[in-house]
This record gives C-alpha cells, structure tokens and sequence, in this order.
C-alpha cells in the first residue's frame, strides 16, 4: 500500500510505501478508515497502520488461524494460503475501537463467518466469533461485503454461498447467498434477507433467465465482483454491485437495475445506433465504489472491468429501472488498459499493434490512428499475428477459443458468421465438451516458421495451415498432457516444441511439468523429468518461453513466483529464470541480479534477451549474466507479455493495467 499526503500535488513515488514488509505476499483485499488508523483485510487476516504517516510496520490486529501464517507452525500446509483470508472491514461510525470484520474463504472453511471486537485496543483476544441471527445462514457464509449507514444503526451485507459454489457448474444459476440487513446495527442481527439472485433478475437486469435456466444469473461470480455502499444522507438509499449495479431507495423492499450487464434483447436495442435506444450502461463485473460531491453536485462512482462511471446520487430511470443517465470516465486521462498479451505485425509504412485484454476483447492500432479500435469483443486473451502482416492476426476470447482474421477484422457490416471477417478455429475435440484449458490459455507460432501453429489444453495442438486455417477441425491432437494438466506456457523452434504445464494448479498439491517433442512427430513427446523438490526447477507456475529461432535446443524458461497469479505458491524466494541448451535435459538458474518478483514472459531480442516482470522489463545482454531495467518511463507494474518487432526493431511490452509501451533498441 502507499500513501500520498496531498494527492491534488503529487504522484505516488516508491517511497510512499506503507509500513515494512509485513503484507508481502498477501492480496489486500479491502480497506477502510477510522480513528485516524487505516485498517486491511488481506489474504493473511486484519492488520492496521496510523493513517497520518507511512512510516512504521504494519500493526496485525487479528487472524482466526494464526499457526497458518508465515513462520507459524503449520505454515507448510497446502492449505494454508486458505486459512486467514479477510475479505471486509466495517468500523462503527460512531465508536471506531468498534470493529467487524467478514472473514472466510469463498468455497467453505469451519472458521468463515464474522468477527467482531468492542475495543481492538485489547489486542487479538478482545475478537470474537458472531454467530449471525434471523435469515442470514451461519452455516453458509463465505465471500462477504459489509457496509454501515453513517449512523451506525444500520448495517448491510452481501453473502456469496459457498454451498452454492461447491456445486457443479452449470446446475445452478447463481452463487450469490443474498443481501441482508441488520436493523440493529449489529452482526449479530437479527438479519434480513432483501435480495436474492430471483429478486435482482426481476428489477430489469439484462441477467433475467426463465425460472428453469441455469448458467448466468445475477451473482453468478459474487465470489469476486462486490461492492455495497449506503447514501451518507439516507440509511435506507443503498448501491450494491455484482455483475451489475443496483440500487434500492427504501432498504432493500424494491431493487433497480440501474447498471445492466448489457443493453442487448431489452426492447430498446438494436443492432445500428441510429435505431438502438437504449440509455448507456456501465461495463459488467463491478468491484469498488464510492460517493462524494463534485462541483457542489453528489455522484455515485463505481469501478469495474471497463474502468470508472459515475452518475447523479438520485439519477434518473427509464421504465426498465436501468438509469440512463451514466457517464464514463475513461475518456483518454486515465489510462488503466488490463492487458494479457500483445501482438504486433507490419502495416504498410508502420506497424499494426494488438493485444487482448481483461474482458474489453482485442485492441488494435494502426499507422495512422488516433483512436485505438477494438476489433474483437468479449474478453480478450492471448494474441498472435504475423510480424510481416500485422493484420493477419488471431485472437482469442478464453479457454482456447481462437478466431483468425486477414485483415485486422475490418468488417463492413456482416451480421452472421458466414460473412464475417474473422472465422471461428478453437480446437475440435471429437469428445464429449470443451477442450480443457486455463482461462487465458497460451498459443503461438514456431518462431522459425510464420505457419507452423501450437496451442495448448489438456493436450498440445498443432496447425500447420497457418494463416490459411479456416476451421478448428484443422488442428491436430498431438499430445496428452495427463488428466488434471493443462498447458500454461507454449514456443517452438524449427519445429521442436515446448509446453509448460501445471495440475492442479492450486496451492493444495500444486504440480507442474513440461513436455517436449516434434510437431511432426507423436511419438517423440515426452515428459521432462522436474523433481516436486523443485532442484531443477522451482514447484511453480511456467509462465514463458523463450526458443531460440537459431537452435531448437537452446531455450529459457520464466517461472512465476505463484502457484496461481494471484496466490502465493510453495518455492517463492528462489530463482525466476532458467536457461537449457540441451532441450531441457538440463537447466541453469540465470536469475543473477534480478529482485524476488515473479517473471512471466520473455522474447530473445538482437544482441540479448528481454523478460516481463511483475516489477516491469528487464534486459540482459547476451555477453553478459546480470540484468538492468529496460529504459525509462515504463511504470512500475506488471509486464505480462513481451514481443520483438523486427520490422521496426522495438520491443512492446503488454501491461496488467497501464497499457502497451514500446522500446526502441536502438537506444541500447
């Protein structure tokens, strides 16, 4: 965390960080003011630190399982990143010694539920397990929100299911528990039940499903987007977020669905904008928000996966109850782009730059742009083109799920698959569903050959039509990875191939492996031997290949220091990047110089290598062992994917929330 005195006339600097060390390798999930302290809930229980300066340590206020903790006795557990997990804090507005806390993981843990100290002052003794009274389920708590009227005597809730998690996917059509409300002020309640994923569909959400459909529901994924906010001025005015914003004006007895998921099959849209008239939404997926003034007018703000929107605190509402009065404020002054990947190709005179990004599909720039387009839709993941055409690109939405284009995906209107210009090439798998695969599941080209394709799932695919495929049937089922295992990481030289794998890829026994083989040749696949002990490679997540084009055997691996990006794994504090000249037989830790943060992609550039860190890019010379940052300017965040331009010998770098930069080598 970091701390700005006056944020009108200043910038966040490295030394504005909070405190020591003591909240590495958590995820602060929450934070909140009061007393003139600043609390947490993080990944590794409560902690807090005097809100008036950043100097000092972190103050640990309480954690239900302490032994689970770092340096605790059963810190080695593989549970153990699972048992201290806080997801809210609410500090009584009027007494803030008074303290509550939502603690508990998303699929059930005996110590979930809520916890609660009248004087925190008294040290971790002073908390106490609440056992919540009236409708809220004490048996079923899990990911939960907590919001207070300003005048205390009112305390609201959301409570995501674990129950409902635990079960199959695709049997029910929400994990959302419900929203509550204590009268009394207390977690104790009495509490009661004012919405449900039933009453949130019926208040004009674009999520309403008939009462048999199971799939996507309104809180299908509370289990990660929530936010619950009460009107300072009025205790019975509440905003709650899920998928979708809502608002209720009388405590929770009617609910408005102010920000839909999206405009498509209300009466008012259609599919030209000069018939469409459906008011503006704001992006799905909501996580944070806040309500203050500006220019003496009250506004709710809310953060989501599409950026920040704000409209009037007592807006505006068509029939539907959708507001039609929200304004978004990504408008080219902040530049907060998530993204996973970046591609880039020769156009004409310049360079056509692309990039799938966290659920706001592809992005594409051309010579000549101002405004960047965005020329595939949903989420956007990994990405490839032809650095000789950059408009023959492929994108990918999730699971694997590839489209290709010829043209960047220029499309003069088509409004059916057979007419667009891009075609559908996911894998084919004659068996029974989807081809297994991580979310943002990886792909590329055979740096040696433009047409020679590899992605990765459960098994290893390969294409070698190129650019000419037209159909997912065309890949070729080359190898197993094994039942549980699905690729992380994929590259491929002069058609030899790598494949990082992991599986499970929880921290409870987390397991990782690569597998090697030839494109043109099944029976040459094989599973590299990678001790769990981690003495040839760290038990951790692959995350990037680097293949030589100039030898197939000759190739650098990037470990992440997670076992899943977001979740601290066994091994972290060792080394981050390997090098094999052998075809992986053997391996050389080359980490060196580099500082303790996870590594996630690399590309071999002219005269030596470039790797994307948590931290930002780093640079290596092929004569030398340590590393430098790479330039200047690029901020400090993380650098998910790098890719060399040869046609105009720069290196971009995709960044997980401030964009793609480029750098020029010739500034080396």
């Amino acid at each position: 965390m970091y701390r700005l005195a006056d944020p009108t006339t200043g910038s966040f600097t490295p030394g504005n960080r909070v405190g020591g060390t003591e909240l590495e390798s958590t995820t602060i999930r929450g934070m909140r003011f009061g007393g003139g302290k600043v609390w947490v809930a993080t990944s590794a229980g409560v902690w807090s630190h005097d809100a008036s300066t950043a100097a000092g340590a972190w103050h640990m206020e309480f954690t239900p399982n302490p032994d689970y903790l770092a340096g605790g006795s059963k810190a080695g557990d593989p549970n153990a990143p699972y048992k201290n997990i806080a997801n809210d804090i609410a500090i009584d507005p009027l007494n803030p010694k008074h303290v509550i806390a939502a603690i508990g993981w998303r699929s059930g843990d005996t110590y979930n539920g809520f916890y609660e100290t009248a004087d925190y002052t008294r040290g971790p003794a002073s908390w106490q397990k609440v056992n919540p009274g009236g409708a809220m389920p004490a048996d079923d708590v899990g990911y939960v929100t907590f919001a207070y009227s300003s005048d205390a005597r009112t305390l609201y809730a959301i409570n995501q299911s674990p129950k409902l998690l635990n079960k199959a996917v695709g049997t029910v059509n929400s994990y959302l528990d419900g929203i509550y409300v204590s009268p009394s002020g207390s977690p104790a309640g009495p509490w009661n039940k004012i919405a449900d994923s039933t009453k949130l569909a019926n208040s004009g959400s674009a999520l309403k499903q008939a009462e048999s459909g199971k799939g996507y529901g309104p809180g299908v994924q509370a289990w990660y987007n929530q936010f619950l906010i009460v009107d300072p001025t009025d205790a019975r005015h509440v905003y709650a977020g899920l998928e979708e914003v809502y608002e209720t004006t009388n405590g929770g007895a009617t609910w408005k669905t102010v920000g839909p998921y999206w405009n498509f099959g209300f009466d008012c849209w259609a599919i030209d904008d000069a018939s469409n008239t459906c008011p503006k939404s704001t992006h799905p997926d909501q996580h944070s928000v806040a309500i203050g003034s500006y220019q003496g007018k009250s506004y709710v703000y809310v953060g989501n996966d599409g950026g920040v929107y704000r409209r009037p605190l007592r807006g505006v509402t068509n029939a539907h109850g959708n507001a039609t009065d929200w304004q978004s404020l990504s408008d080219g002054t902040m530049d907060a782009l998530q993204y996973y990947a970046v591609a880039v190709g020769k156009d004409g005179a310049g360079v056509a730059v692309s990039g799938g990004l966290q659920d706001n599909g592809a992005s594409v720039l051309r010579p000549g742009d101002t405004v960047m387009g965005s020329n595939f839709g949903g989420d956007g993941g990994d990405s490839m083109a032809d650095p000789a055409n950059g408009c023959r690109q492929v994108q990918e939405y999730v699971y694997l799920a590839m489209r290709v284009t010829l043209n960047c995906n220029v499309n003069p209107g088509a409004l059916d698959e057979e007419h667009s210009s891009s075609k559908d090439i996911q894998p084919y798998t004659s068996s029974a569903g989807d081809e297994p695969a991580r979310f943002i599941a990886p792909f590329g080209r055979d740096v040696s050959d433009v047409n020679r394709w590899i992605a990765g799932g459960q098994h290893v695919w390969i294409n070698t039509a190129g650019f000419a495929i037209s159909d997912g049937k065309q890949w070729k089922n080359l190898f197993d990875l094994g039942a549980g295992h699905v690729a992380t990481a994929v590259a491929m030289s002069q058609g030899t191939a790598y494949v990082g794998w992991c599986g499970p890829c929880n921290n409870a026994g987390f397991g990782r492996g690569i597998a090697v083989g030839r494109f043109d040749d099944p029976a040459s696949w094989r599973q590299l031997t990678l001790p769990s002990d981690g003495s040839v490679l760290p038990n951790r997540y692959i995350s990037g290949f680097a293949a030589d084009p100039a030898d197939p055997r000759h190739v650098i691996v990037a470990i992440n220091g997670f076992s899943r990006r977001w979740t601290e794994g066994p091994g972290a504090g060792v080394g981050h990047v390997y090098e094999s000249t052998d075809g992986g037989t053997t391996w050389k830790d080359i980490s060196a110089n580099l500082p303790d943060v996870p590594a996630n992609a690399l590309s071999i550039v002219p005269g030596g290598l470039v790797l994307a860190t948590d931290l930002g890019a780093v640079y290596r010379p092929a004569a030398a062992t340590g590393w430098t940052r790479l330039g200047g300017n690029l901020p400090t965040t993380a650098v998910t994917d790098v890719e060399y331009s040869p046609s105009d010998q720069k290196v971009y770098a995709a960044t997980h929330g401030r964009g793609i930069w480029s750098f020029s080598l010739s500034q080396l």
